[in-house]
């Protein structure tokens, strides 16, 4: 049987796409707008003429229906909806009342633009009215419709609110059954990448750093995709599952199981590559030929290729659990699972500048401030593009750096997207037939990545503009100059206010996220020093893990994140450590059980705590040490009776690397197993 047999396309999209939630929300913007625009042309047609504004104001509230609309449930959804509207048709009728005093229209929309942003503190209602609020203004003041059009204009955001609801609760509604379906598939489909990528190193017989790199990479994609696919399992109020008979709890095992064995098999893989037959033999799920390998791995017990042959089979049994729970949801949707309802109560909202939503919404009305005067002076019409800029680049970040690569990102797809644009709308120039379709397409490109990369969002929208202004008539190459000058203006006025006005350093953000990390941990061992195991050991390293992509997110503007790493450096380094410890206590937390051995796991944990109450006030101070190249801890796949002591000894062995005292590591390989057993 060939080794690809069962690797499909299905496979590979839901590996790369996990739960299709790209897919899904790139559809839901493109229908929207294809449908709310084929309706207001109807309109235009058979009914009344509408102005240009309603067609705008329908196209752009579209994609903020689409995007910015994250409230749970279809009614919720539709009440943020109705109020966007209410939004829109109120701050699009204050910028056609001020027409005539543009200076008072422009201080309008900085306070606009701060209500807009200040409102985040109130959610994600706040955040998608503001949205509303702030790009119905931006097209009111562009297209600058009279008074007398107002009514015409509001057939516009009406229309794209309820295509937007119809869309995203009929035609492409939520289902979390669906999702968390999609979402195992989409964990088996990495895992299958993983065991892609090890058969052809099996075959090689060589681990080069390249290879320890690429699988890492693979590693940290699986860890994606599991936590997504963890938080549509309903859960008890507590988090925690009380038994394993109930069929949520099941699922959850099976899933964690998947995620710790293919950690396993990577890490174990690393120190002696696995047979090129058992890889064969885990991907086609071959009982037959994998029979053999169980003798073997008994045979060469504790053994590196013993451990990794152990990894690879328990690998191969845990895909087969979950390919088998895969089944069973495609077969029943999962009807033995019963819904939570959301019993989370809202927290108290903070109006002082200690919350970082209302420091930011400060930073954006002052950035887009100096846009709009910086702008002004390149052009009194065209200025809005870089209020745009400045505000945009601020949305869904966290820190300063993190506005610095947004404002280098939309500088980039903007300049690389004018320029495909123009090509494409000279060569498409007075052929609707033809541009309407790449518009479209260039559409769902641009949201389908938009989770991916910004700049290649920009990048698509920029063509669909270029492609719209070739459709009207005003496409010049002053104007599509004039554009990326202005993008450039707003882009540089974010970042310059990022910096210097109450800035979120990286540092800070980073400390912040690794004082969660530290604190989750501490509340793992602490837990076992306390006797608890089980379904709450899990549920506490699972909440490690969360801290531990919270982490790799907040130190991405100090180099690159950790799935595009690809040189030495303090970053990676770091970032491997905390990745293993991360790993090392998802071991610990499916191995602990009581035993006689509770006294020596006590004097382990008080040694951990130990490390950690030295390293957690140092923050992020551990992303900057310069570390000697030292040897590779050997880590083997903890059997049953040292499971937890390995956990505990290797975690303690990572907390030591992030501040090394000497150029080795405390455990030379393969030395840890053989201290676990000296008692």
């Amino acid at each position: 049987m060939h080794l690809f047999s069962g690797f499909q396309f299905r496979d590979w999209l839901l590996a790369n796409d996990p739960a299709l939630s790209r897919l899904r929300m790139a559809s839901r913007v493109t229908l929207t707008i294809v449908f709310s625009f084929l309706v207001l042309l109807a309109i235009q047609m058979f009914i009344l003429p509408l102005p240009t504004a309603a067609f705008g104001l329908g196209i752009v509230l579209s994609i903020e229906g689409g995007v910015a609309v994250r409230d749970k449930g279809n009614a919720r959804q539709l009440v943020t909806r109705l109020f966007g509207c209410v939004a829109s048709l109120g701050v699009v009728a204050i910028a056609a009342g001020l027409e005539d005093r543009r200076f008072l229209s422009d201080l309008v929309f900085l306070v606009v633009i701060a209500l807009a942003s200040a409102g985040r503190v109130f959610g994600p209602r706040g955040f998608a009215i503001g949205m509303f609020a702030f790009t119905s203004y931006f097209m009111g003041s562009y297209f600058r419709p009279s008074l007398a059009e107002l009514p015409a204009v509001a057939i516009g955001p009406v229309v794209s609110v309820l295509v937007g609801h119809l869309v995203r609760a009929v035609l492409l509604p939520d289902d979390w059954r669906r999702d968390l379906l999609r979402s195992l598939e989409s964990v088996r489909g990495r895992i299958n990448q993983i065991l892609f990528k090890l058969a052809a190193l099996a075959g090689s017989g060589h681990i080069g750093e390249a290879d320890r790199q690429e699988l890492r990479q693979l590693e940290d994609r699986l860890k994606e995709v599991v936590l997504m696919a963890e938080t549509f399992i309903p859960r008890p109020a507590g988090g925690v599952f009380d038994a394993t008979a109930d069929p949520a709890a099941e699922l959850a095992i099976r899933l964690f199981d998947a995620h710790l064995a293919a950690e396993s098999a990577i890490v174990l893989s690393f120190q002696s590559p696995p047979p090129f037959a058992l890889v064969h033999a885990v991907i086609e799920a071959d009982a037959t030929q994998l029979a053999p390998y169980s003798a073997m791995a008994e045979a060469m017990k504790d053994e590196p290729q013993g451990e990794t042959v152990r990894a690879l089979l328990w690998l191969g049994e845990a895909r087969q659990q979950l390919t088998q729970a895969i089944g069973e949801g495609q077969a029943s949707g999962f009807a033995g699972i019963d819904a939570v309802k959301d019993t989370a109560q809202p927290e108290r909202i903070d109006f002082s500048f200690a919350n970082p939503l209302l420091r930011s919404a400060l930073q954006i009305t002052l950035a887009s401030a100096l846009a709009m005067g910086f702008g002004l002076l390149l052009s009194r019409e065209r200025w809005f593009w870089a209020v745009l800029a400045a505000f945009l680049v601020f949305t869904n970040s966290n820190s300063r750096g993190d506005t610095a690569m947004k404002a280098l990102s939309r500088s980039l797809g903007t300049v690389f997207g004018i320029a495909i644009g123009l090509l494409l709308a000279t060569l498409i120039s007075g052929e609707p037939v033809i541009a309407i379709p790449v518009a479209a397409v260039c559409i769902f490109l641009a949201f389908y990545f938009l989770q991916v990369s910004y700049a290649t969002m920009t990048f698509f929208i920029s063509i669909v503009l270029c492609l719209v202004y070739g459709m009207t008539g005003v496409l010049t190459l002053d104007l599509l100059q004039l554009r990326i000058g202005e993008t450039l203006i707003g882009a540089v006025a974010g970042t310059a206010v990022a910096f210097l006005v109450l800035p979120a350093r990286t540092r800070g953000v980073l400390d912040t996220a690794l004082a969660r990390w530290f604190q989750a941990l501490d509340e793992l061992l602490s837990a076992i020093g306390e006797g608890k195991s089980g379904f709450a050991l899990i549920a506490l390293s699972q909440k490690i893990d969360a801290c531990y992509r919270d982490v790799t997110v907040a130190a991405r503007p100090l180099g690159s994140s950790w799935s595009v790493v690809t040189r030495p450096g303090q970053i990676r380094q770091t970032l491997a450590i905390f990745l293993s410890c991360t790993y090392w206590a998802r071991i610990l937390a499916k191995s602990y059980a009581a035993s006689a051995e509770a006294d020596e796991l006590k004097r382990l944990i008080a040694s951990d705590l130990a490390l950690m109450k030295d390293a957690a006030p140092r923050g992020s101070t551990c992303f900057f040490i310069e570390r000697k190249a030292s040897r590779t801890t050997g880590r083997h796949l903890p059997l049953s009776r040292e499971g937890a002591r390995l956990g505990l000894e290797m975690i303690g062995s990572a907390l030591e690397r992030l501040y090394p005292q000497a150029d080795v590591l405390p455990f030379a390989p393969g030395e840890v197993i053989a201290r676990s057993k000296q008692g």
